[in-house]
């Protein structure tokens, strides 16, 4: 009996931390003393098409995240990638196998938005790109620019996307990793599946994985 109920609480209890993993992935600390030189990882940035299906190591998804958009300098809230006007407009959501997650950079975790696989609608008919096991959308809220009109923010947004676009391409050149900037998705049910409002626009897509052997 004894026995029985000392089962029952570890399943208990791994079910209760496989939620929790779930819920939020806390990331590691990102490494700064990995990976080439800038001009190395320039010399090797390439546009991949195709991706190992395997996860990617949580040292690697959070320098990813880190290297994208984190925060490098904590006490003035700046970040690894730098916006017009510091507006700080991107954000990126995590499209993964068990969900889709928001990376809270200022945290630097990852909170789920909203559970289940959609990397299809973000491949589009470039269904192969749904193999990559990570896929960072790029999501502008306009609504931070404090003057512009609509058309001013988009070019701001576009510009701000690209660049932490490159940080992407650069980082995963310098670490092993393979990506490609990517305009392609299915934007509509983007914004239905993650509930945008009128002044967020999805605008790039970097599918992350292992290169393909």
């Amino acid at each position: 009996m004894k026995t029985f109920y000392t089962s029952i609480f570890i399943t208990f209890l791994t079910l209760t931390t496989f939620s929790q993993i779930q819920q939020k992935i806390v990331l590691n600390q990102p490494d700064t003393s990995r990976g080439y030189t800038v001009m190395h990882a320039l010399a090797n940035r390439a546009s991949e098409k195709e991706y190992d299906t395997i996860n990617l190591s949580l040292q690697d998804l959070s320098d990813l995240m880190w290297a994208a958009n984190g925060v490098n300098r904590p006490e003035e809230k700046n970040r690894t990638a730098p916006s017009a006007i510091n507006g700080q407009d991107i954000d990126i959501y995590a499209f993964m196998i068990d969900g889709v997650y928001f990376y809270n950079a200022f945290d630097h975790i990852l909170e789920l938005v909203v559970e289940g696989d959609y990397r299809d609608i973000v491949a589009g008919s470039q269904y192969w790109v749904a193999d990559a096991p990570v896929i960072c959308v790029l999501v502008s809220d306009i609504s931070r620019f404090k003057f512009g009109d609509d058309d001013q923010r988009m070019l701001w947004a576009a510009f701000d996307a690209g660049i932490v676009s490159q940080n992407i391409s650069v980082f995963c050149a310098s670490v092993g990793l393979a990506t490609r900037p990517r305009a392609s998705m299915e934007i509509d049910k983007i914004i239905d599946l993650l509930n945008l409002t009128e002044t967020q626009h999805p605008m790039l897509n970097n599918p992350v994985g292992y290169p393909l052997k």
